[in-house]
């Protein structure tokens, strides 16, 4: 489902020094098959999954999602494939302010649907993640944990081949984020998604299939504590 081919992207600092945020990544991952990519701050795991959304371009490389050559895409290409194909949940809640949770889950929707339609497809999803009473409630009335629900529902509303998740538990207690990753991990497997997911927290890489780590802009197996019973 998704494939990368030694990709590279190094950035020159402000001192001059090369900073080799992703060097030579080479990764599979299979439709329903959710692997974590573990490591600090400022390893290059965002800008890894920046250039497997078309957001950012590497040096060199080649990044597939099925038959899809994602850096051969168009500017206007590239916004349909992040908004169809590919799920995004991020670490801080980027909430419409004012509007309903439903709504904030629909996002993705209101261009091909009306509103109506795009709330009833997304509101089973939201009842699956415990938000059927919290539909009409606004962002500032969720907990934490439930406006990352929302983001869940948001970034498979579309049913997506493929979801990328940076640091989704990141402001989250250790109780919430089990509740988030074992919500997000029979989601992508039930739906056969191939999930990327990027973490600094060994409790969130132990619900993975499998856990990466990257070092030095480049992977190797995570060696931390990879089960979450």
């Amino acid at each position: 489902m998704l494939e990368l081919h030694s990709v590279v992207k190094h950035f020159a600092s402000p001192g001059g020094e090369v900073i080799r945020a992703v060097d030579g990544v080479s990764l599979s991952i299979d439709p329903g098959e959710m692997v974590a990519l573990y490591g600090p701050s400022g390893s290059g795991k965002t800008t890894l999954l920046k250039i497997i959304a078309a957001l950012l371009r590497p040096d060199s490389g080649a990044v597939r999602v099925g038959s899809r050559d994602v850096l051969a895409l168009s500017k206007r290409e590239a916004a349909a494939y992040r908004l169809h194909e590919v799920g995004f949940v991020r670490q801080q809640p980027d909430f419409v302010p004012g509007a309903s949770a439903i709504d904030n889950a629909a996002l993705k929707l209101f261009d091909e649907l009306r509103r109506r339609d795009a709330r009833r497809r997304v509101e089973p999803l939201m009842h699956r993640l415990g938000l059927g009473d919290r539909l009409r409630h606004a962002g500032d009335e969720l907990s934490t944990g439930e406006r990352q629900r929302v983001l869940i529902a948001r970034a498979l509303s579309t049913e997506p081949s493929l979801l990328l998740a940076d640091e989704p538990t990141g402001n989250l207690d250790s109780r919430r984020s089990r509740d988030v990753m074992e919500l997000l991990c029979e989601l992508c497997h039930e739906r056969g998604v191939a999930t990327l997911l990027v973490t600094h927290d060994p409790l969130v890489a132990g619900y993975a299939d499998r856990a990466l780590e990257l070092h030095d802009g480049r992977l190797q197996d995570y060696v931390g504590d990879s089960s979450h019973l």
